[in-house]
């Protein structure tokens, strides 16, 4: 058996991202309008109707704006910690009972063959947290939309055979640009995001031997720029002895543009 997945979108204009294994496939997050997730899936030739269903990271809208409309249309069951459902209900609409399900931080849920590991993350929302998916000894991590990335969280992501790993600003590019310092500070914070910086070094903590690729994710459009993101990383990831293109491959996402659908 196999596991696929996609980056559908990622950054602060909307996230979503795919993953399928011969009997299930699951959207993480539904961070843009209906009609964009449709066309997205379209790129991808998949259909949103065969969804076995949604999991949701946190409550901020550029993970929720289409969620409600999809968990509608394609009567899908969702998947959220308590306190996720508490914050976001208000803001995605009326979801049937039947439809919503809790899924508990730090908890593995089996579909089949597929586990499914929910783990915290250290960011400004009710309860965020993200996903490690298992199956048949392969290991995904999807991990953006933290201020940092402790111990704790390492142990839980190391030796993926894939990351989707937040590399979200240039701290020079951030501190010099037209945001209130309000913002900044707040993008900088425990609670905020991880920088181009700060994602190499978490990196070289917890890719193994079995990592085939990494896919740098949530990047800013403001205070980043993907060759940037790129080079920051790779750069201490081969001083460190990692040798990009041959131990593993490096990617950045675009916002509204699928990535391949890669198998696991």
């Amino acid at each position: 058996m196999t596991m696929h997945m996609s980056v559908l979108a990622s950054g602060s204009t909307g996230n979503a991202i795919y993953v399928e294994t011969e009997d299930h496939s699951f959207l993480v997050d539904a961070g843009l309008s209906g009609k964009q997730m449709d066309l997205l899936f379209q790129q991808v030739g998949r259909s949103m109707k065969n969804l076995s269903g949604l999991l949701v990271t946190h409550e901020h809208s550029d993970h929720i704006k289409g969620l409600g409309i999809v968990a509608r249309k394609y009567k899908l069951p969702v998947y959220a910690n308590e306190k996720t459902w508490a914050a976001m209900e208000p803001l995605i609409g009326k979801v049937d009972a039947e439809q919503k399900f809790d899924f508990p931080m730090e908890t593995i849920k089996s579909f089949g063959s597929l586990d499914i590991e929910s783990f915290g993350v250290s960011h400004d929302a009710a309860e965020p947290m993200f996903y490690v998916f298992h199956q048949n000894g392969k290991k995904l991590v999807l991990m953006t939309d933290t201020g940092y990335v402790s111990d704790r969280m390492k142990k839980i992501i190391e030796g993926a055979d894939v990351y989707v790993f937040e590399s979200n600003h240039d701290v020079g590019m951030l501190r010099m640009c037209r945001y209130p310092w309000n913002i900044k500070r707040r993008i900088l914070s425990d609670v905020g995001h991880v920088s181009n910086e700060d994602a190499a070094l978490a990196m070289n903590d917890v890719v193994k031997d079995n990592t085939k690729r990494i896919y740098l994710a949530h990047l800013s459009k403001d205070n980043n720029m993907k060759d940037l993101a790129r080079m920051s990383v790779s750069q201490t990831l081969e001083g460190c002895g990692h040798v990009i293109g041959e131990t593993f491959d490096l990617y950045d996402t675009d916002a509204k543009k699928p990535t391949e659908l890669y198998a696991i």
